[in-house]
C-alpha cells in the first residue's frame, strides 16, 4: 500500500509528462509548491534499452526530500523485469507502469495506452512485475483504448494482482486530451480496488481539484498540465482542503518562474543550443500562456530567439496584476475542465 498517504487530505502527485517534467522542472516547481510525491518521465523498455541517464538524475539528484517513483513503458516482459530490478537499486519509492500514454508512436508499438487493447497481455505483465519488484508497484492507466466501457474488464485485471496503487486518467486513449474527464468511472475503481486510487485529468485550480475529489472519493489527485501552468497549484490545493488562505500569484511571479525554469534548463546542457532551447521553452509555455492574453500566446508561438523569448515574457508579464484562476472555458489545452465543476 501507499503508506505515505496524507492523513488529513487527499494525496497530491505530479504527473509525469515526457520531455517536460524533468529534473529542472521538478526543482523549480518544488521551490513554489510541493507534491506529496513525484513520478519520473518514463524509461523506455525494449530488448536493447538501457536506463536513461538524464531521467536517472531526477532520482539521484532529487533534492526535495519527497518520494519519487520511477516509471517504465514497454511490453517486453523479460526486459520490463530486468529494468525494474535495475531501477530498484536506486533511491525510489517504487516502480510505476505506464498504461496511459496516448502518443501514436507509442501505441503503434503496443506500449503505453496501446496495451489497453490487450488485457491478457497486461495480466501477464502485471503478474511478472509483481513477482519481481521487491517494493511498491503502481500502475497508471486510462479508461480504455476505444471506449470507457472497456474499463470494467480492466479493473478485473488490475484487481488480480496486488498492486500498491492505481492512477486513472479519466479519458480513453482515443480521447487523448480532447474531451472532459469521466469521474464516474474513476469512482467505480475507487469502490472496486483494494489499493488507493489516484484521479488524474483536468485539475487546473482548487475548484476543479475539490470537485474531482468530491465526485470520486479518490485517495489522491495527480496534476500535470495544470501544475505547469500554475506551479503554486499544489500548495493552493492543499490550502483549499485544509481550509487555509490560498496564495494568489501575480504576473510577475509567473515571469520569475519562467525565467528561472529557462535558466535551470540552460544549465543542464553544456552544448547549449539557443534555438533548441527556445523550442523547449515554447513547448512548456503553450500550457502557461493559455488564458493570460491572446497577444502573449500569439507572440510565444512565433518566437525564434532567446532575445525574443525574454522580451515577450517581460512585455506581457512584468506587472503585479493577479494571474487568472481559470484557463478560458473554450480552452483547447484544458478541454472540458468546466465539466468537473
Amino acid at each position: 500500500m501507499l503508506d505515505f498517504l496524507p492523513k488529513d487530505r487527499p494525496a497530491l502527485v505530479l504527473a509525469p509528462m515526457q520531455d517536460v517534467t524533468d529534473l529542472p522542472f521538478m526543482r523549480v516547481l518544488g521551490r513554489r509548491s510541493m507534491p506529496d510525491w513525484f513520478v519520473t518521465e518514463y524509461f523506455r523498455v525494449h530488448p536493447d534499452s538501457r536506463l536513461n541517464k538524464y531521467i536517472l538524475r531526477s532520482i539521484e539528484e532529487n533534492e526535495t526530500g519527497h518520494p519519487i517513483f520511477a516509471q517504465m513503458i514497454g511490453r517486453d516482459i523479460p526486459n520490463l523485469v530486468r529494468t525494474a530490478m535495475e531501477l530498484s537499486k536506486y533511491p525510489i519509492a517504487g516502480i510505476d507502469l505506464n498504461l496511459g500514454c496516448p502518443a501514436p508512436v507509442v501505441c503503434r508499438k503496443d506500449a503505453g495506452g496501446g496495451l489497453l487493447r490487450s488485457p491478457e497481455k497486461i495480466y501477464e505483465i502485471l503478474g511478472a512485475l509483481r513477482d519481481s519488484i521487491p517494493g511498491r508497484f503502481t500502475v497508471k492507466t486510462r479508461l480504455g483504448y476505444h471506449s470507457p466501457e472497456e474499463f470494467a474488464g480492466l479493473i478485473e485485471v488490475f484487481k488480480s494482482h496486488a498492486i500498491d496503487g492505481l492512477t486513472i486518467h479519466g479519458r480513453t486513449v482515443e480521447d487523448r486530451y480532447k474531451t472532459p474527464v469521466r469521474p464516474d468511472f474513476v469512482k467505480l475503481a475507487v469502490e472496486a480496488m483494494p489499493c488507493p486510487v489516484i484521479a488524474n485529468g483536468n485539475v487546473v485550480d482548487t475548484a476543479t481539484a475539490l470537485a474531482f475529489h468530491w465526485k470520486t472519493s479518490a485517495a489522491g489527485l495527480m496534476v500535470g498540465r495544470g501544475a505547469i501552468r500554475n506551479p503554486w497549484l499544489f500548495s493552493q490545493i492543499e490550502s483549499a482542503f485544509l481550509g487555509k488562505p490560498i496564495y494568489v500569484p501575480t504576473h510577475r511571479d509567473l515571469l520569475d518562474y519562467i525565467m528561472e525554469l529557462s535558466e535551470e534548463l540552460a544549465r543542464e546542457h553544456p552544448d547549449f543550443n539557443p534555438l533548441l532551447h527556445v523550442q523547449r521553452m515554447k513547448k512548456t509555455l503553450i500550457y502557461i500562456c493559455d488564458g493570460i492574453e491572446s497577444a502573449f500566446e500569439h507572440s510565444i508561438r512565433r518566437m525564434k530567439t532567446p532575445e525574443e523569448f525574454t522580451e515577450i515574457c517581460r512585455r506581457h508579464l512584468d506587472h503585479n496584476a493577479p494571474l487568472p484562476v481559470f484557463p478560458p472555458s473554450e480552452s483547447r489545452i484544458f478541454c472540458g475542465f468546466t465539466d468537473l465543476l
